[in-house]
């Protein structure tokens, strides 16, 4: 299952080999796999051009299989979507609206907004996932520092979740309630990226992204989100990168989380920004359409150099064996590939002697995908018990 989700074994051929069975056991696990209607197998398969042997069945996503309802709130107001195995994306619907103080309002719209989708869909529903602005503590999945939306710390953004999933309802293919599962937004990210973009193949995989405000940071070991004891691994946004700038909402100053973000960007390059679309949108439509005016440009250059120490300080730590970046960084790396990873090399010991490859990330709507990986979990892990096979 988890061959077939990842892309890894696009052919029943490559599965036998995947799985070192015999390919008559082969052909049984992908029939079972087509009976539970995850996937299709090709009857009639094509060898190709000069190919040796006997030509193998390719396996495909069947094209009206289960999905995942994924949902993700951000500072301008929220998304959410049908994700099927694969990480493909069936359907999306956003929502722009100014996030209120009781996270119980936006998550219970982004819920109503998923569950129209599934009625449309008329697609089985395997599970919820939910994407927040937040370090999530585990196991209580509760949101404890959600700087740039307006709600409490600690806000209970699983129960919250699970409760409007409830009210919705929204069924799993047993006919249970489904769980509302909630992760951060660039953790749920590099998960998608490691298993369906830019870091399939990663080992050691960091992710830093920067969306709509601040900064993220998250690492995957060996196909597993590194999470730390309580879910709070990684807070790179509070690296200090700049000693003599601005105060930090974490009551430090000069953090990544405002140094290297759009707003960041916009000021450093004497823009004032409008309210009439995201600070994310605003930040990628002046670095694509205005990066030969030279106060763009040294804007550019200054965050390039900001997060450049800061991705350095994290590779002395962690020593990655491959980098991705998302959000404005990703358009960053793109505007001036060289000078990032100059950056990078000159400050850290690992960047001289390894040659850690910083990559732009691959995936529309990452975190999205991410978050439907949290539902899809529980099926890779037992497809019987998830879809009522047992």
């Amino acid at each position: 299952m988890e061959l077939v989700h990842t892309g890894r074994a696009p052919t029943r051929a490559v599965l036998t080999a995947e799985l070192g069975v015999t390919r008559a056991t082969a052909g049984a696990v992908a029939a079972e796999l087509e009976a539970l209607g995850l996937i299709q197998v090709d009857s009639r398969p094509l060898g190709s051009a000069g190919a040796q042997g006997r030509p193998s069945h390719r396996l495909g996503i069947a094209p009206r299989g289960p999905v995942a309802l994924a949902a993700q709130v951000h500072a301008d107001g929220f998304r959410a979507a049908l994700v099927g195995l694969g990480g493909q994306l069936v359907a999306t619907a956003p929502g722009c609206m100014t996030v209120p103080a009781d996270p119980a309002h936006v998550i219970d719209a982004v819920v109503e907004a998923g569950a129209e989708l599934l009625r449309e869909s008329g697609r089985r529903c395997v599970g919820a996932g939910l994407a927040v602005p937040s370090a999530v503590a585990e196991p209580e999945g509760t949101a404890l520092n959600p700087l740039h939306v307006a709600w409490p710390a600690g806000a209970p953004v699983h129960e919250l979740f699970t409760r409007g999933l409830a009210a919705a309802g929204v069924t799993n293919p047993v006919g249970e309630p489904v769980e509302g599962l909630a992760g951060n937004d660039v953790n749920l990210a590099a998960l998608a990226e490691h298993r369906h973009g830019a870091g399939r193949g990663s080992a050691h995989l960091l992710c830093v992204a920067t969306g709509h405000r601040g900064v993220g940071g998250a690492l995957v070991l060996d196909g597993r989100l590194h999470t730390g004891s309580a879910g709070l691994a990684l807070e790179v946004g509070h690296l200090t990168v700049n000693p003599e700038g601005r105060p930090c909402h974490c009551g430090s100053r000069g953090c990544l989380d405002i140094e290297a973000d759009p707003l960041a960007f916009l000021t450093a390059a004497g823009r004032d920004p409008g309210p009439e679309v995201s600070l994310l949108q605003q930040a990628r439509e002046l670095l694509r359409d205005e990066y030969a005016d030279p106060s763009v440009r040294a804007a550019s250059d200054l965050l390039i150099d900001r997060l450049g120490l800061g991705l350095a300080g994290l590779v002395n730590i962690l020593n990655p064996d491959r980098i991705i970046l998302g959000g404005l960084h990703r358009e960053l790396l793109e505007a001036d590939p060289e000078r990032l990873r100059s950056v990078v090399a000159e400050r850290s010991l690992w960047g001289r002697s390894g040659g850690v490859p910083i990559l732009p990330c691959t995936l529309d709507h990452n975190s999205l995908v991410g978050a439907a990986e949290l539902a899809w979990q529980r099926v890779l892990d037992d497809p019987l018990a998830a879809l009522g096979a047992v």
